[in-house]
């Protein structure tokens, strides 16, 4: 059974509000070890990746009997492909990445009953606040740096982000 968001979460407050220095639990599937440097609680999560069994099928020939008369191939049917809208890439050097300046939790709106500060399709200036990025119970307000739409949020609401991760996708104007 691997381990909840929350429970995560729970064991970093705890070991961030404790005297404890080094930690580690582990089950089945998921090993968590934290490490506290001069007050700052370094996690590391490994899950190991499961491996399945390869099966091979080897057909044996099946003898085939001489054709009494040639058969006539119908042409295969056609297929029209249809153009799809593509997703916006995030190398495509057009866009501009809102990224996380520290590593914390996410959060689009300021409360969860609250609308997200940014969505897809939304029109942002330098100063206007797209996120929240949560570390150490500090709610910390992310601008968006740039003038433009965003094209794409990249990050779902409650997740754990790195430091330099992108946030948001803009296309600039």
């Amino acid at each position: 059974m691997a381990f909840k968001m929350h429970e995560i979460r729970e064991l970093i407050r705890l070991i961030d509000e404790s005297q404890i220095e080094e930690f580690e639990i582990q089950n089945e599937e998921t090993t968590i070890k934290m490490k506290k440097n001069n007050g700052v609680t370094a996690q590391t999560v490994s899950i190991p990746v499961a491996t399945q069994p390869v099966i091979q099928h080897v057909e044996q020939p099946t003898p085939v009997a001489a054709p009494v008369a040639a058969e006539v191939a119908s042409p295969a049917p056609v297929v029209e492909a249809t153009p799809v809208a593509a997703a916006p890439d995030m190398e495509d050097a057009t866009l501009h990445k809102i990224v996380s300046p520290m590593v914390g939790t996410f959060y689009r709106a300021p409360s969860p009953d609250s609308q997200p500060y940014a969505k897809e399709g939304d029109l942002v200036q330098n100063e206007t606040i797209v996120c929240i990025v949560e570390a150490m119970k500090l709610m910390n307000e992310i601008d968006a740096d740039v003038k433009g739409t965003i094209v794409k949020v990249l990050v779902e609401n409650g997740q754990l982000v790195e430091y330099g991760q992108p946030l948001f996708l803009v296309k600039t104007s």
